[in-house]
């Protein structure tokens, strides 16, 4: 794997404390007048303390080597794949070298040759090493299949495509960019893992060790109060299910696809998509590197690359902004008679716990309390190995209070009875949120568009009911390979994907899960009782189909609606303050850049969510990247600490207004994951 990951995944270089940022977290603000915005405002966040990394005040990282950081902050990151390394295929003739996005020339390149295009070829490899060089023209690259985004959809495609070219005996080239640092870097889920998609993609996974060893060995389902937890039949049928860290099993995918010739570039952002004069995609671009946050050029400034493809698969994730581009611009949704997509936010931590605490295998979901019976979501909590558990909070993003803080309920839900007791004593490892795809089978978008195909959660393939959406993500990139290797080899068309996926057991399986979701538009109660009419009487056939409410952003009350909520201070044991958690996320970006997250009108803060909704967005972001705090006239206006990003999306799906544009920053910042 990557330089800084052994290949046992448990031992992991441990980053020096130089290399972070005091300030990576903190406010940038001069004024911190707590006093003042809680006046006018008790809901809305003050601002983070410079002393962001520990709450002491010190910058030294708790002492857990087996979780690398993230790149550093403000000096490069160079990773080389080389012969030795297990991420490098046993065939590769070259080493190669990434900083913070870039792929540099270097001496064992001398002997390539150059094209017209400004990059070099090198002897291949089943596809072929290309480097850039420093010219400050835009340099382009061309490949068979361009794939954007490293987690399960994508990887999983770039093997499926390699799988069929030894078939067929032919050679098409694959790559694969990534904007996380490292791969795996921004995958964070549950996770408990169905292995259908797996065992159909390489079904020598056990014997190849597959980072995917704890099955589930007890299932249980709870109904909370504040004070109870009532024990309800479990809807989950996970036998023969596994728990896992997604992040870490994608890093194994990753290994897999470079052995049969994938290349794979981290951190890269891919920023915009690239057309022809017919409107068809052939390929994305890459944003430029060394911009100051003044939009002048740095020393370090390097153009952005094109890398150009035959087919182009879309594979971002959750909210992808190429791929939510793509739907507008070709009315994909329209074309489906899809209806809007709806969403939540997942917050997650890793524990280390007490031996006598820990049941390897154990599976707990809960409904109810921290959260009001109008708001949908729930927690879950799995107990992995090594003594290691994970636990989070989902809400729905269309809940309606604006006062309402997913952070805040996710430190109340470790302080229920009959959750506290097992965290005490034990050490947080990680810390982590991203939103996930709650649409389901009524909100799938046509998934083809001229030149490729959205794929994975940029496409919105999650089974709510079952609280997974790793194998339909892994099989929808399994069909768009398939239907891509057609394109190349036989002339057919990427039609065959949307075919592929409607005869597939994605469709059955979204369309028996259809109603679940929907119906907790009602309530707790009334959903509960539909859901367990579904589940338990009609097994899914249903003649009805029930629809979505209004979409997550317009689902938000104003502030007058309601009262503020009074969230507990923490106690720095079992709940936490944000510059803590994000100090466990191992978020990073260069301060020194344009921010990527864009207001499209710049007054609407003031002039409207502040007013109106009690500046929601310093409540619903997981991260604290937005305050309001006064200026030099002691009015408030929204700040935009845009290094804490955890690339979660949720301010761009909940934003009252949708006037908050999520872009990609430059490739490598972001979270750094490994257990998540």
């Amino acid at each position: 794997m990557f330089r800084f990951l052994s290949k046992s995944n448990n031992t992991i270089r441990k980053l020096s404390s130089k290399s972070f940022h005091p300030t990576l977290y903190a406010s940038s603000s001069p004024h911190h007048c707590k006093s003042k915005i809680s006046t006018i405002h008790p809901q809305i966040a003050s601002p983070i303390s410079s002393n962001a990394f520990d709450p002491s005040g010190s910058s030294s990282k708790p002492s857990d080597s087996r979780y690398p950081t993230g790149s550093p902050n403000g000096s490069p990151f160079f990773r080389a794949l080389d012969r030795n390394s297990s991420f490098s295929g046993p065939q590769m003739a070259v080493n190669r070298f990434f900083s913070s996005g870039y792929l540099l020339n270097c001496k064992n390149l001398r002997n390539g040759k150059g094209n017209r295009r400004g990059f070099l070829r090198v002897g291949s490899f089943v596809g072929e090493s290309r480097a850039f060089s420093s010219e400050p023209d835009r340099e382009s690259m061309e490949y068979d299949v361009v794939i954007v985004g490293a987690g399960p959809s994508g990887l999983s495609a770039a093997i499926r495509l390699k799988q069929m070219c030894r078939a067929k005996d032919v050679d098409f080239s694959v790559c694969v960019v990534e904007k996380g640092a490292e791969v795996g870097a921004h995958i964070l889920s549950g996770n408990v893992f169905e292995p259908r998609a797996l065992d159909e993609l390489l079904p020598e996974w056990k014997q190849e060790e597959a980072p995917i060893n704890v099955p589930v060995s007890s299932d249980k389902f709870w109904l909370l109060t504040k004070d109870r937890a009532f024990s309800l039949p479990s809807p989950f049928d996970n036998k023969g299910n596994y728990i896992i860290s997604l992040s870490q099993l994608v890093r194994w995918l990753g290994g897999k696809a470079e052995e049969l010739g994938v290349e794979i570039y981290p951190g890269f952002a891919a920023s915009e998509i690239l057309y022809d004069a017919n409107h068809k995609v052939i390929g994305i671009g890459t944003n430029d590197m060394g911009i100051a946050k003044d939009g002048s050029k740095k020393e370090n400034f390097q153009r952005g690359v094109e890398l150009r493809g035959r087919v182009t698969l879309l594979a971002e994730g959750c909210r992808g902004s190429l791929s939510e581009k793509v739907l507008r611009d070709y009315n994909l949704r329209e074309k489906a008679q899809a209806q809007h997509q709806t969403y939540a936010l997942g917050i997650k931590e890793v524990w280390e716990i007490d031996e006598g605490k820990h049941k390897t295998g154990t599976v707990l979901h809960t409904l109810g309390w921290p959260l009001d019976h109008k708001t949908y979501g729930g927690s879950f909590l799995y107990h992995m190995n090594d003594r290691q558990v994970s636990i989070g909070l989902v809400v729905a993003l269309n809940y309606h209070n604006p006062f309402l803080n997913p952070y805040e309920e996710f430190q109340k839900l470790k302080h229920h009875p009959a959750i506290k007791p097992l965290l005490e004593g034990g050490t947080v490892l990680q810390y982590g949120a991203r939103t996930l795809n709650e649409g389901g089978f009524q909100s799938i978008p046509y998934p083809v568009f001229p030149g490729g195909a959205i794929i994975g959660c940029s496409a919105g393939f999650l089974n709510v009911p079952k609280i997974k959406g790793t194998h339909t993500a892994m099989k929808s990139g399994m069909l768009a390979a398939e239907a891509a290797f057609d394109v190349l080899h036989e002339g057919s068309s990427m039609e065959k994907y949307w075919d592929g996926l409607r005869n597939s057991w994605i469709w059955e399986e979204l369309h028996k899960a259809r109603n679940y979701r929907p119906a907790f538009e009602y309530g707790l109660v009334p959903g509960l009782a539909l859901s367990a009419l579904e589940h338990y009487v009609l097994k899914g056939r249903s003649p009805l189909t029930l629809k979505h409410g209004k979409p997550d952003h317009e689902a938000t009350d104003v502030a007058q609606l309601h009262s503020p909520i009074q969230y507990p201070k923490p106690d720095g044991i079992v709940s936490f303050d944000v510059p803590t958690s994000l100090y466990r996320s191992n978020t990073n970006h260069d301060h020194d850049q344009p921010s990527h997250l864009h207001l499209r009108d710049p007054q609407i803060p003031e002039r409207v969510n502040l007013p109106d909704f009690a500046g929601p967005e310093s409540r619903y972001c997981p991260a604290r990247v937005y305050e309001y705090v006064p200026d030099e006239k002691g009015e408030l206006r929204l700040q935009i600490n845009a290094q804490n990003c955890l690339h979660c999306k949720a301010c761009d799906i909940k934003d009252p207004k949708q006037n908050i544009e999520w872009t990609v920053p430059e490739g490598g910042g972001g979270p750094g994951y490994s257990a998540m």
